[in-house]
């Protein structure tokens, strides 16, 4: 019976013996040295860590369901390795070489905005950018409900709740977030950004991890509850099917280099409008990736993209999302530090965390539903992605959740919502911080 299930057994789609034979390999070469440090060095052993994990995570009872499964269990051992400085100094500064000068967070973040949008059908992206911001402030209004809730528990008052608690966990990430709202913290109050950005680091680094880890139970909630969410794609719940998956011929190489060039073209379109051309509208800061959503959503609804190059960006996009995602999540683990996490950890911190994130899901979800969004679909892009560390963190959640399908919705979390909290912080700042 075992050998019949080996013989089935195929991890990362090879036969179990190539495919194990090959990780010993790059384990053997990061143990005596001789694995290149380079991209693709970088690559194998990134890979090799994660495809192990990911096929022992995915086989673990109520780990596999209620956790997150191998993605998650991923990013828990990377996280733990490269903390505990497990890892040859040369492949951990591999690892960051990729994730950092390299950027291939953001690499793979443009091919998934890409395909994601353009796989929509123009009524169902009208739809459900309309009905987006709305669902986000029903996320901001939960968490603030239930965080306030949670310091009269503690004895902190509501204005330091939003200010300390709410503001840094439901502000977009730590870059995008946390680092400006402590610079804004400072202009207004006088005090030091050392002072708020040291405890909001603190409080959204252990919102991370609560919003990965509802992640996981709200896609379990969905195989429970099918009528409360949707395909992984979309968040409307009129059953408007996409049009690339509409598209039964596979996609030819040059079609997949077409899309290829298209990615990195709206790419290079974002960032000129948002570090040239537009940075600011309005005084508010725009993002390239909110700027490449915008731009992708505007070819998409003037039809200019051929059918055949949808259905490649569509199928480039499923590629990122189910095999080099592995990657990704290694990376945010090595970038993950467990003594920061634990020092952390007071019973105040958690609770307050925990109920802002649980009030940011309930806010999302009830009001996606008044807008016709899935309640779960909406719960884990409008206030999930919110709230967690930005770019790495919306990988993380969506992995653990099976919606990398949801990545452009995702990321106007992470910007557009970030900037609104970032405005807030101003005004929240001068009307209570001094």
């Amino acid at each position: 019976m075992s050998s019949l299930k080996l013989d089935g057994f195929r991890p990362f789609g090879l036969s179990w013996p190539l495919c194990l034979g090959f990780i010993l390999i790059v384990f053997a070469g990061v143990v005596t040295g001789s694995l290149s440090t380079d991209l693709a060095g970088g690559f194998a052993f990134m890979l090799a860590l994660g495809i192990v994990c990911n096929e022992i995570g995915e086989r673990i009872p109520v780990w596999n369901s209620y956790i997150g499964g191998g993605l998650v269990l991923a990013f828990v051992v990377s996280a733990y390795l490269f903390t505990n400085k497990y890892i040859p100094a040369a492949y951990e500064d591999s690892v960051r070489m990729i994730m950092d000068k390299a950027d291939f967070l953001s690499f793979f973040i443009v091919f998934l905005i890409c395909g994601s949008v353009l796989g929509l059908e123009k009524k169902l992206l009208l739809r459900s950018f309309a009905g987006y911001l709305p669902a986000i402030f029903g996320g901001l209004i939960g968490a603030s409900i239930l965080g306030i809730a949670g310091g009269l528990l503690f004895g902190v008052s509501p204005k330091l709740v939003l200010l300390n608690y709410v503001l840094p966990i439901m502000g977009g990430g730590n870059g995008a977030g946390a680092v400006p709202l402590s610079q804004i913290y400072e202009s207004v109050t006088g005090d030091k950004a050392a002072n708020y950005y040291t405890f909001a680091i603190a409080v959204l680094t252990i919102a991370n991890i609560f919003a990965i880890l509802t992640a996981a139970l709200l896609d379990q909630v969905g195989k429970r509850k099918p009528s409360w969410t949707g395909d992984g794609s979309s968040l409307i719940r009129a059953g408007i099917e996409m049009d690339a998956e509409k598209e039964d011929r596979i996609p030819s190489i040059k079609e997949m280099g077409g899309a290829f060039f298209l990615g990195v073209g709206l790419y290079a379109a974002g960032n000129l409008l948002g570090k040239a051309l537009l940075p600011t509208v309005f005084g508010v800061e725009i993002h390239p990736f909110a700027w490449m959503i915008i731009l992708v959503t505007i070819l998409a609804m003037l039809g200019v993209v051929p059918q055949e190059t949808k259905a490649a960006a569509k199928r480039l996009t499923s590629f990122m999302s189910s095999c080099l995602v592995l990657i990704i999540m290694v990376g945010v683990g090595a970038d993950t530090d467990l003594n920061e996490l634990a020092n952390a950890i007071t019973l105040s911190n958690v609770v307050m965390a925990f109920l802002i994130v649980v009030g940011a899901i309930l806010g999302s979800a009830v009001v996606g539903q008044l807008v016709g969004f899935y309640p779960i679909d909406s719960a884990i892009t409008a206030s999930l992605c919110m709230a967690n560390r930005g770019g790495s963190g919306d990988l993380a959640v969506l992995g653990a959740s099976h919606r990398m399908g949801l990545i452009a919705y995702a990321q106007l979390s992470s910007r557009l919502g970030g900037g609104i909290v970032l405005i807030l912080g101003s005004l929240l700042f001068g009307t209570f911080g001094k």
